[in-house]
């Protein structure tokens, strides 16, 4: 099986071949215009879960991208169904969350295993919230506006533009954005360092 570079300097190849820009890519296999643009400049891995989307968009066999010899089985049974979690990066000033331009990836996930209500996904990084949420794992949060006193929570800060991962305390009138690890201080929520509660965490994906 070819390497994460190999799919990737065949897909330039393809791409330069049949003149495609990576809007029309991206809107062949469904994907945010800056995930696919990550694939491209190669500071995110080629999702191989979507082999079939991108061999489909360039008109060629999934087994040529990934450099196997034998016919892909049409008969394999998957025991779950999966659904994708739209991951959130950085926030467009007052545009809603769930807006195209805010979703960076889609994370596949199997279905039953997604809390109830509204989710979407952050991506973490940086060690803040360690060791129960590690830098690079996958938080869901559940889209609500506040959150009991103590639980983990998706806030927007930075202008309503950033979203960050932080406990939330409440004490003498305050609101408080606390890290888990001890390395880091307080975020305390004033006027003019102002942060609004969009969700809460209710799952953690990481590899081991």
């Amino acid at each position: 099986m070819r390497s994460n570079d190999e799919i990737m300097d065949i897909l330039d190849r393809l791409k330069e071949e049949q003149d495609l820009s990576v809007s029309e890519i991206a809107r062949r296999v469904g994907m945010a215009k800056s995930a696919v643009s990550r694939y491209f400049n190669r500071t995110r891995e080629f999702p191989l879960n979507r082999v079939d989307d991108f061999a489909k968009a360039f008109n060629v066999k999934p087994e040529y991208l990934l450099g196997i010899d034998f016919p892909k089985p049409t008969n394999i049974v998957f025991p779950e169904k999966i659904t994708k979690i739209p991951m959130i990066g950085t926030i467009a000033a007052g545009v809603p969350i769930l807006a195209e331009q805010n979703i960076d990836d889609y994370l596949p996930v199997v279905e039953s295993s997604v809390p109830k209500g509204k989710i979407i996904a952050l991506s973490i990084q940086g060690n803040s919230m360690s060791p129960g949420i590690p830098d690079k794992s996958n938080v869901l949060i559940r889209l609500q506006p506040d959150v009991e006193d103590g639980e983990i929570a998706a806030v927007l800060v930075n202008g309503n533009t950033e979203a960050t991962l932080k406990r939330v305390k409440r004490q003498n009138g305050l609101m408080m954005l606390i890290a888990d690890n001890p390395e880091y201080q307080p975020i305390i929520v004033t006027k003019d360092l102002p942060a609004r509660i969009i969700g809460k965490a209710v799952q953690v994906i990481y590899n081991l």
